[in-house]
């Protein structure tokens, strides 16, 4: 059992003083008790701080009856767990069912009887004792449960760019490729989200796990021969087949890393998506699986514009970069044969916005 200290306060509300008076002579010798004949006046008590750890409520009273104060007791996030003890002299049990059924706590019949008054309170502050208790341990807990998710995360998204920045490291040209393309993403995705197409798969827990898995879309180049990945000028058929495994490439590395883990993680699903298919075409004629339409995943329809425009006004090793409304044109043109029509009216609609990211994060010279 849990000790009942002196510092446990009891709040009395009756509009008969007497009764008031004998139920203060039999609590204050162990409690602070606080006492007050109106429901109007109860309520600001229990509203103040500290509040009472129990209240002791008549039911019978003028203006504003117990039922009355405890249903307002009850609306309250401050006082809405503070346990109410109904005081009456009714008999009915339908009376007790209806206390209970709104979430008084216990009753006490009148007259008073200070030995049982004194074991209902005791066992009431024990009980919120013990929730309190639970209550509190729980916050600590959860507050443990969120401090290692934010790590994980951390931990998680570090992982990411230290994985994509192998293929950054590898392949001069794609500076700040990475943030581009992320932000580019992340920008389509918010904004598809009340399309009907899209609304069910772009959730925000969604959003964010894509966001945080696209930097990982090119992590194949790490395997793509340097005197191809560094060519200065166009590649051959040949070279340019060898560059295309890159998709595959990295859906493969990213497959045999979901294999070491016991449970599958959502930012390895996407990655592993984007990676493969974000060089797919909306008519069907990408790589490396052909895959068209609705078949692509919407991670990869989302990251093949985001790229491509990317790709289209930042400086190549092979290629200047061309003016953003001339790559806006070839996107346009894209619509419905390589690109998802609605990701491109998307674009479209967001295009000042993809013109400020590919600006903010522009390549220094």
């Amino acid at each position: 059992m849990f000790p009942i200290s002196s510092s446990a306060r009891i709040l009395i509300v009756d509009d008969t003083p007497e009764n008031l008076a004998v139920l203060g002579e039999v609590l204050q010798p162990d409690h602070i008790v606080q006492a007050t004949t109106s429901g109007v006046r109860a309520l600001e008590i229990a509203g103040a701080h500290p509040p009472p750890d129990l209240i002791l409520l008549d039911i019978m009273m003028p203006q504003m009856d117990g039922y009355t104060v405890l249903g307002q007791l009850r609306q309250q996030p401050h006082t809405r767990d503070i346990p109410v003890v109904f005081l009456t002299a009714l008999t009915d049990t339908q009376d007790e069912e209806h206390g209970l059924a709104l979430g008084a706590a216990d009753y006490i019949t009148k007259p008073i009887r200070p030995a049982l008054v004194l074991a209902r309170v005791r066992t009431q502050l024990e009980a919120k004792r013990t929730r309190d208790a639970l209550r509190d341990h729980n916050s600590v807990l959860e507050a443990e449960i969120a401090r290692r998710m934010a790590d994980n995360e951390h931990i998680q998204a570090v992982s990411i760019r230290a994985l994509a920045h192998l293929a950054e490291i590898r392949d001069t040209d794609t500076g700040n490729h990475l943030l581009r393309t992320q932000a580019y993403v992340h920008l389509l995705a918010t904004s598809l989200t009340a399309h009907p197409r899209f609304a069910a798969t772009l959730t925000p827990q969604y959003i964010d796990v894509l966001a945080r898995s696209a930097p990982l879309h090119d992590i194949g180049k790490v395997g793509i021969p340097d005197h191809i990945l560094l060519k200065p000028g166009r590649l051959n058929d040949e070279e340019w087949a060898i560059m295309q495994t890159h998709a595959m490439l990295g859906a493969t590395a990213i497959e045999q890393a979901e294999q070491d883990v016991s449970e599958a993680l959502p930012f390895l699903t996407l990655a592993k998506e984007i990676a493969r298919s974000h060089h797919e075409r909306w008519d069907g004629t990408g790589y490396p699986d052909g895959l068209a339409g609705e078949a692509i995943p919407v991670s990869a329809r989302l990251m093949a514009l985001a790229d491509v425009f990317d790709a289209l006004v930042h400086e190549r090793t092979y290629k200047p970069g061309m003016p953003v409304e001339k790559a806006r044109d070839l996107i346009l043109a894209g619509r419905g044969s390589h690109f998802d029509p609605a990701v491109v009216d998307c674009f479209e609609e967001r295009f000042a916005a993809f013109v400020d990211i590919a600006e903010r994060y522009n390549d220094p010279t």
